[in-house]
């Protein structure tokens, strides 16, 4: 069995709600060093606010979340910064400045976090569109590109610094099947190469099937299963088969 404490990510008896409405009631997850966790469920069930906690863009009302051995709810701005600096995130809408080229996106948090020279990012920022396949046209506007290659950009940016943790918001919505399926296995190559944690939120199976090693799904703010496919496969929880089979 993996040691809980030197796991990048784990959350204890979390709860979130919103005024009235209970998003989160009484989440246990640990993620262990290096693997890619898929996190399934229907639209609105606290999977995005999940991730959104982890990072610290919103406050929990009870219960722990520990990343990379920090209590993140009661870090200030600073520590929280430093923080993220080891995090990667890929938002569902990939969330590029429209006003940058796609070159000037991946060497944005180069600028801003580094003191590497203009040369240094121009050639990191290379070296990386070059990894997720967008080599060429490095000059052009994210309004110039398809939604995959966006999503491909920005998984770019999200290694620019070489994060410990990568979190992706579903990173093969709005994607055809045939795009997905390669963002996916992009998601795998480099989570591999760079040996990179990883957690993703989806309620696509197709896709996370080709890059997650272990699956959780949630429902109205509780985890209801939590393996490998098969295991979940083999769920007495109604719910989980009835997601399963439709998801099939």
């Amino acid at each position: 069995m993996k040691n809980n404490e030197e796991s990048p990510i784990v959350i204890d008896d979390l709860h979130k709600s919103f005024g009235e409405q209970k998003v989160l009631n009484g989440i246990d997850l640990v993620v262990h060093g290096g693997e890619t966790l898929a996190i399934l469920g229907r639209s609105g069930t606290g999977k995005s606010v999940l991730l959104k906690l982890i990072v610290g863009l919103q406050k929990p009302d009870t219960g722990s979340i520990r990343v990379l051995e920090q209590d993140i709810a009661r870090l200030d701005g600073d520590r929280l910064n430093e923080i993220r600096k080891k995090i990667g995130f890929l938002f569902q809408s990939a969330a590029l400045y429209d006003s940058l080229t796609i070159e000037e996106n991946v060497a944005f948090p180069l600028a801003r976090h580094t003191r590497m020279s203009e040369g240094e990012r121009k050639s990191r920022a290379r070296e990386l569109l070059s990894a997720v396949g967008m080599e060429s046209g490095l000059e052009k506007l994210p309004s110039e590109i398809s939604g995959g290659m966006q999503k491909r950009v920005g998984l770019a940016r999200a290694l620019a610094l070489d994060p410990e943790i990568l979190m992706f918001d579903e990173p093969t919505a709005g994607l055809d099947p045939i795009t997905a399926s390669e963002i996916g296995k992009l998601i795998l190559v480099e989570q591999k190469k760079r040996n990179i944690t990883s957690v993703v939120v989806t309620h696509e199976i197709h896709s996370a099937k080709i890059f997650a090693d272990r699956f959780v799904l949630m429902n109205e703010g509780k985890i209801l299963a939590d393996g490998a496919l098969d295991d979940l496969r083999e769920s007495r929880n109604e719910f989980v088969a009835e997601f399963l089979r439709e998801a099939a």
